[in-house]
């Protein structure tokens, strides 16, 4: 066991609940839920391994606080008491192997495709276009607002309900929440938007309804961005966010865990290579674009994932370039993902104090045994950064799609399955 205090296997507290490391299982979306957001078997098999792998802290796909904010077919949903025993199964699967569990819970707001996911509204805090898809949300009133803060509160007590160890508010990468920060997407005049604590006053609201839902004890997170990476927009600077981040501890959050940009960035929150990721992609998601939007997509497709391959290359670590600044300046857990791979990256971040745990997500879909293989320092399937498994995500079940790491992956749990037969 690592005796280093700022070790990757040293425990470490988040609100009132300690974990016995600091590398845990970001967000990524399952895409295994029945269409009506019900846990269904398939949520169950990924999720398993990921538990019996050892690893400390599981954070759901983002979950849907209501219909509306539903951004994908085969998205879970805690959106009504009917939820809470095949969540429950969820939890009680992962608490089984000695493990924990938050559920993220999430409103897309303006950053949906339609024709894809069936919205028949779409709402954000103001008008503005969403430049990659063509969506272009209604301001949402005072009262919708309202209805939503209490949407998120009443996700947050099903998810208690339900046995999960905390829940994180999504306000990163863009969706409902991020959107009410960023200024090129809130140009309200009222006392939601115009300058910075009147654009957290909605996340302030959510986080205060959740906290007298679930109590003190309870712990809440937040992720969100490190820079909103909108070139040519207002969008937020490191330096604003950790203003917004401060609020947000003041306010209550007991951990923030930094990513990066909007969907309108491009790739920032997923730096690798492109090509699979976008042939994938216009097969899945952006097949429901708008018909010039998706011709566009897919005559241009190499020209994209050439431009994306030399703008957002493979590296580990690399929402690092935001983490110090709010180490600085918080008291609470900072959580890093982006790009971790190797043991030895993720314990340097940690040993000249970058951040307080890391966190990751494509080499648990590679390789659901991760943590613990980084623990007995043993060879697993390693993400080569591909990017297949983003293509696919919203529209297949989140797996790996490079054949090579696919096969490997298949192989181990194969042999795991028989180990453990009698």
């Amino acid at each position: 066991m690592d005796t280093d205090q700022r070790g990757l296997f040293s425990p470490i507290r988040i609100g009132t609940l300690e974990l016995p490391g600091r590398l845990f299982k970001t967000a990524t979306a399952e895409t295994r839920a029945t269409p009506e957001g019900f846990v269904s078997d398939a949520v169950l098999d990924f999720y398993r391994p990921i538990a019996r792998g050892g690893t400390p802290l599981i954070i759901t796909g983002n979950i849907y606080i209501s219909r509306q904010g539903k951004s994908a077919p085969f998205q879970l949903g805690a959106d009504d008491d009917d939820k809470i025993p095949g969540l429950a199964r969820m939890v009680a699967e992962v608490h089984a192997q000695g493990g924990r569990m938050f559920a993220q819970l999430n409103h897309c707001g303006r950053q949906v495709v339609p024709n894809f996911v069936g919205a028949t509204e779409v709402v954000s805090a103001s008008a503005t276009k969403d430049l990659l898809t063509g969506t272009r949300p209604r301001e949402m009133s005072v009262a919708e607002i309202r209805q939503i803060v209490a949407d998120f509160a009443a996700a947050a007590e099903r998810c208690q309900k339900a046995g999960f160890d905390g829940v994180q508010m999504h306000s990163a990468n863009g969706y409902l929440l991020s959107q009410f920060l960023t200024p090129y997407t809130n140009r309200r005049q009222d006392e939601y938007g115009g300058n910075l604590e009147r654009r957290t006053r909605f996340g302030r609201e959510v986080l205060a309804a959740i906290r007298a839902r679930v109590g003190a004890d309870f712990p809440v997170i937040l992720k969100m961005n490190g820079a909103d990476k909108l070139p040519l927009r207002d969008g937020l600077k490191t330096h604003e966010l950790v203003q917004i981040a401060k609020i947000m501890e003041a306010a209550g959050v007991d951990a923030v865990e930094i990513s990066v940009g909007h969907y309108e960035s491009g790739f920032p929150m997923v730096c690798g290579s492109f090509g699979r990721c976008l042939r994938h992609m216009v097969q899945g998601s952006m097949a429901h674009l708008p018909w010039l939007r998706r011709w566009a997509m897919r005559v241009f497709r190499p020209l994209i994932a050439l431009a994306s391959n030399v703008l957002w290359p493979g590296r580990e670590g690399f929402n690092l370039d935001y983490t110090p600044d709010f180490k600085a300046a918080l008291t609470i857990p900072v959580i890093c993902v982006g790009g971790f791979r190797t043991r030895a990256a993720m314990e340097d971040a940690l040993r000249h104090g970058l951040c307080d745990a890391v966190s990751a997500g494509r080499p648990f879909i590679a390789d659901p045994y991760f943590y613990r293989h980084l623990y007995d320092n043993t060879p697993g399937p390693r993400c080569v950064d591909c990017n297949g498994c983003v293509g696919h995500l919203g529209a297949q079940p989140a797996d790996c799609y490079h054949p090579t790491v696919r096969a490997e992956k298949d192989a181990m749990l194969a042999g795991a399955m028989a180990s453990r037969a009698p």
